[in-house]
């Protein structure tokens, strides 16, 4: 196969992937820390509520973001034919971008804010490059 479309699908499956791992923890949280009375479907009642919650109700909408970041980089360095950190990366940088809007849309606390964009996209995308790099030279 073509080192091109390779690392194009490097790009696509890190992406869906780490976006499977995303979706599943923010379901897994809302199941343990049901929001009472919210459709979570609804981002305007959503968008409401949020710097109403406690600190609980963060840590799964974190570990979602920090886990399929770093999920989706693994798969993408894993699938590049070369260059295969710049693929980590990209990962980290369209989930950031996704982290950046989504915490316009639904504006949390500014300690999420801040702990969310700076800790669970690009340094996890780093960290999933890392162990990749590292499992393949075993």
């Amino acid at each position: 196969m073509n080192s091109t479309i390779k690392n194009i699908l490097a790009i696509i499956l890190g992406w869906i992937g780490g976006s499977i791992i995303n979706m599943a923890l923010i379901q897994v949280g809302h199941s343990i820390y049901p929001i009472p009375n919210i459709d979570i479907n609804n981002m305007n009642a959503l968008s409401k509520v949020m710097p109403t919650l406690g600190t609980n109700y963060f840590i799964f909408p974190f570990l979602a973001h920090a886990l399929g970041t770093f999920v989706g980089a693994i798969i993408a360095y894993s699938m590049a034919t070369n260059n295969k950190m710049k693929f980590a990366y990209i990962i980290g940088v369209f989930f950031l971008l996704g982290g950046i809007m989504i915490n316009f849309m639904i504006t949390g606390p500014l300690w999420f804010i801040t702990a969310d964009l700076l800790l669970a996209y690009i340094p996890m995308a780093w960290l999933g490059g890392q162990l990749a790099q590292k499992i393949s030279k075993k």
